[in-house]
């Protein structure tokens, strides 16, 4: 990595410096941030992934925003988990449809290791299909994440929703600390990984500052930053929230594009009611992934010919998986900010 990109990637960011990012004129900001999106990628290409509800609703977390948890009443039905053979299919008719990276969620708490070995042959039968593959299955044990990685996993999800502030009036049946636990796990086993949050739950500026701060001050950042915009579902907490202004949205993922430049930010939930113009913005402010097909877990996503009209019309493509950004490991530390593993 030549010198000036060295310069950029930063994990000792302070409140103060996010703060001002985010007070910058709409211009500036968007000017600065695709001016870093340059140095490491290619503006143009948007890496494409797809999402598989693999296991769905009777959830034990009380996540006031997720239709999933048994706490409300959203009319969602439990399902078991999938077969192997069922997944494999998902992800082969994903792979013709052009997706390079297979996401694989499950309504978990954490996973039983009885369970986990089907997991497994989840893993081993997508990544045969020579995609990439992403589990998010709730907390794991360091056991559980090197069983993960010996399957050949190569990313798992876990968010972080907020800030560490804002996150107990979101959810109280597991800490911040519980997932920053989870993601040391899985840095550990030797798997990349995807961490992000959720905008628009009625969390002040401050809390998206904070968000923000945890995930760069990461060392190495994530490899996929995923920012959701609140998709409001009726029995759940949040259903009537206030909805967040498009451009604070736009303006959040240029800054995460400022503090994270090798990462790949991904626009997750709530791109069904996003305009076309919305999106672009989006992608002006340094956004390069989606996720692509029309449902993502209980909810809806784009029309599969919407976003290849739109990249079409912005003059837009996939990205290779031979394209992604390299490893932004920095170093041999693991460190994270507020865990006490740093």
């Amino acid at each position: 990595m030549n010198h000036s990109k060295q310069k950029q990637l930063r994990h000792d960011w302070e409140r103060q410096e996010v703060e001002a990012l985010f007070g910058l004129s709409f211009p500036e900001l968007l000017y600065r941030a695709q001016t870093i999106h340059r140095l490491f990628s290619d503006p143009t290409a948007v890496q494409v992934s797809s999402l598989l509800n693999i296991k769905s609703g009777a959830c034990v977390e009380d996540c006031a925003y997720c239709p999933q948890s048994a706490y409300h009443d959203t009319g969602l039905p439990e399902e078991a988990l999938l077969e192997v053979e069922q997944v494999v299919e998902a992800a082969r008719a994903a792979r013709a449809a052009g997706v390079g990276r297979f996401c694989m969620g499950a309504a978990w708490r954490s996973p039983s290791d009885r369970d986990l070995e089907r997991i497994e042959a989840m893993v081993r039968g997508v990544k045969a299909l020579g995609m990439e593959t992403c589990m998010t299955l709730g907390m794991l044990t360091a056991e559980q994440a090197r069983r993960l990685k010996a399957a050949g996993l190569d990313y798992y999800n876990h968010n972080l929703d907020t800030s560490p502030e804002f996150y107990g009036t979101v959810i109280t049946t597991r800490t911040y600390q519980d997932r920053l636990e989870t993601l040391h796990h899985v840095r550990e086993a030797g798997i990349k990984v995807c961490c992000g949050g959720i905008l628009g739950m009625g969390e002040e500026r401050k809390d998206r500052v904070g968000l923000l701060l945890q995930l760069a001050n990461m060392d190495p950042h994530p490899e996929s930053v995923p920012i959701n915009l609140l998709v409001q579902v009726e029995g759940t907490p949040l259903e009537e929230v206030e909805p967040l202004d498009p451009l604070e949205f736009v303006r959040t993922v240029a800054v995460a594009r400022i503090l994270m430049p090798h990462s790949l930010v991904r626009l997750s939930a709530g791109r069904e009611g996003m305009s076309d113009e919305m999106q672009a913005l989006c992608f002006l402010a340094g956004a390069n992934s989606i996720f692509y097909g029309e449902r993502l877990l209980t909810t809806p996503n784009r029309e599969v010919g919407a976003d290849d009209r739109l990249f079409h019309r912005l003059g837009m493509q996939r990205m290779t998986v031979e394209d992604e950004p390299a490893e932004t490991t920095t170093g041999s530390g693991i460190h994270y900010r507020g865990c006490h593993h740093a």
